[in-house]
């Protein structure tokens, strides 16, 4: 399956974000709103790509961008196109601001959740801010622009697992764990002592303890938040696994999810990843005093 990576950013002003109305384009996509941003180039650091997008968008320049998510979604329109999209918030920008449009839009708009309509945009920016996209075949299949690929996790419950692995010392005593949500609540934990590995080792056993404990359970659709920036990029096709200590555990983890329907693989924040954080510091320290 191909890939394209495109960056686009969340710009939001107490209640309101900014929308964008396209212009120009297929079809498929003109008249409707969606979020700044677009297709990173070649060799262009994400960063650098929202930026340009902004500047050459919505006549915007920023410094200050925070990187928010990493997620993905299938176009099948495109020859089904694996869409990776890298997402920023960006906190500078107030209804005040002027905007620029560059020529691929002729309008722009602040809305609240509350004022949008999914008619009015496109179904990425449905799905880049969370909100309740219609899964029906019948409006994907009429609609024919983008389809989550990742739906059957919102069908029955929303499974969540928050993994986590550590090493004191990098690489030194190491540990990993998991704590698996259903609609929020807490329905299972774990984890494991795993003597001396990496930091990056450890993270991808908390990936592969959390998928090993979905199967036991027999869950199916899986949204995995973790805290390492790495890991989650190589785990969505990003970053190329250059360092052959995770080739083996990369391996064991793609296997794994070849018995799911989806899994999809987001990044936050270390202080939203807690309860994973604390298991991994327990099972280390139960071995702290181990021979090493």
């Amino acid at each position: 399956m191909k890939q394209r990576v495109v960056v686009q950013a969340i710009i939001q002003n107490q209640d309101k974000t900014l929308f964008l109305r396209r212009s120009q384009g297929r079809p498929g996509i003109v008249g409707k709103y969606e979020l700044p941003g677009g297709t990173l180039e070649d060799d262009e650091q994400p960063d650098d790509g929202i930026r340009r997008h902004l500047h050459n968008d919505v006549g915007i320049d920023v410094q200050a961008v925070q990187l928010k998510d990493v997620m993905s979604m299938n176009n099948r329109e495109e020859g089904d196109i694996q869409h990776i999209f890298i997402v920023y918030s960006v906190n500078t920008v107030t209804e005040q601001t002027p905007v620029n449009l560059g020529r691929s839009y002729d309008q722009y708009e602040w809305k609240t959740t509350s004022e949008i309509q999914q008619n009015e945009l496109r179904d990425s920016a449905f799905y880049l801010l969370g909100l309740n996209i219609a899964t029906h075949d019948s409006q994907v299949q009429d609609n024919n622009t983008y389809r989550n690929v990742d739906e059957n996790t919102t069908k029955k419950s929303h499974i969540i697992i928050y993994s986590d692995g550590g090493s004191r010392g990098n690489p030194g005593p190491s540990a990993a764990a998991f704590v698996i949500l259903d609609s929020e609540a807490v329905v299972d934990q774990g984890g494991e002592y795993l003597g001396i590995t990496t930091n990056n080792q450890a993270e991808y056993h908390g990936v592969r303890l959390g998928l090993e404990k979905a199967i036991e359970r027999g869950m199916k659709s899986l949204e995995f938040r973790i805290d390492s920036m790495l890991v989650v990029n190589q785990l969505n096709g990003l970053y190329k696994i250059k360092n052959r200590e995770l080739w083996p555990i990369n391996e064991r983890v793609q296997a794994l999810l070849e018995q799911f329907e989806s899994v999809k693989f987001h990044h936050v924040p270390r202080e939203l990843n807690k309860m994973a954080d604390a298991l991994v510091n327990k099972f280390l320290d139960e071995h702290e005093n181990d021979p090493i």
